[in-house]
């Protein structure tokens, strides 16, 4: 038999992410033992070793590193079907009725695109409230795999689209966003590597999962903050054209020539039967 329940793929995972029985066991609120044999019981069924247990701790197989991966896969979409059921149910809005859709957006993002969408929509017969969520960095794939949104407007070739339906929506140029009284910032155009390497304006370091990549350049966790430091001409930065929306008297938008485009995709999961999410991507289309 090769079904596995839930409460056992959780079981699984957590081992597997703890390589340590008592920190798993701790983490679920149960004891050690019954975990244990949960897990033996899963080998036993799948007729595989999953972990290997000896006097240095506890380590994946290669079977469990597979599990490992695919119970992660199998438990966010259980967490996501969960999550988009009880929002088209209304069972998670604020008067616990009516049809609700969330997209998520980039912050300071597409602002004029995101208007002219959220307008035209609403004026559909029968359109679905619709919850703008705005977010950081990347952040709209994790927010659509794991259901907290029904919808995203990515950007390649900073967003992957991998494994989502989407459509094109809009395609721009980008600018660095300079400090205004910077020598670079009186330039009509400039090329990336011009912005390569600018004395005294590392680029920023976005935070992703609570960590930053290394380099000399300030922390940033928001684009509020990153525009602060631009301001005070600590860093720079590289933005789709449609950024000048959101700029400060004190930022400067050179275009730069040899940049990739930017273009403006709205996507979904691949599996969404949602026909108020259907009628959000005619929409958005037709725009």
């Amino acid at each position: 038999m090769d079904t596995l329940e839930t409460r056992e793929l959780r079981y699984f995972v957590a081992v597997a992410e703890e390589l340590h029985f008592g920190r798993a066991a701790e983490r679920l609120g149960m004891a050690q033992p019954p975990l244990s044999r949960a897990i033996q019981q899963v080998e036993r069924r799948l007729g595989v070793s999953l972990l290997e247990r000896n006097r240095r701790g506890v380590s994946l197989t290669p079977a469990g590193e597979v599990l490992l991966y695919e119970g992660r896969a199998a438990l966010d979409a259980t967490a996501a079907a969960a999550r988009r059921a009880r929002r088209a149910g209304g069972a998670d809005g604020p008067d616990g009725s009516g049809n609700r859709l969330v997209l998520a957006v980039k912050a300071a993002g597409s602002h004029e695109l995101l208007q002219r969408l959220l307008g035209a929509y609403a004026a559909e017969p029968g359109a679905a409230e619709i919850e703008v969520l705005p977010c950081g960095l990347c952040e709209q794939e994790e927010l659509l795999r794991d259901g907290r949104a029904d919808a995203a407007l990515m950007h390649t070739p900073f967003n992957t689209l991998a494994g989502f339906e989407s459509e094109e929506l809009m395609r721009e140029g980008q600018v660095a966003v300079l400090p205004a009284g910077h020598p670079l910032a009186a330039r009509d155009t400039l090329c990336m590597a011009d912005i390569g390497d600018v004395p005294g304006l590392p680029p920023a370091r976005w935070a992703r999962h609570g960590t930053y990549p290394p380099g000399p350049g300030p922390e940033v966790r928001d684009q509020t903050q990153l525009a602060q430091l631009i301001a005070l001409g600590r860093t720079l930065a590289v933005f789709p054209e449609s950024a000048r929306a959101w700029l400060w008297t004190e930022h400067a938008a050179v275009p730069l020539t040899d940049a990739p485009p930017v273009v403006t995709h709205i996507a979904w999961p691949a599996h969404s039967r949602s026909l108020a999410l259907a009628g959000l991507i005619r929409t958005a289309t037709r725009l």
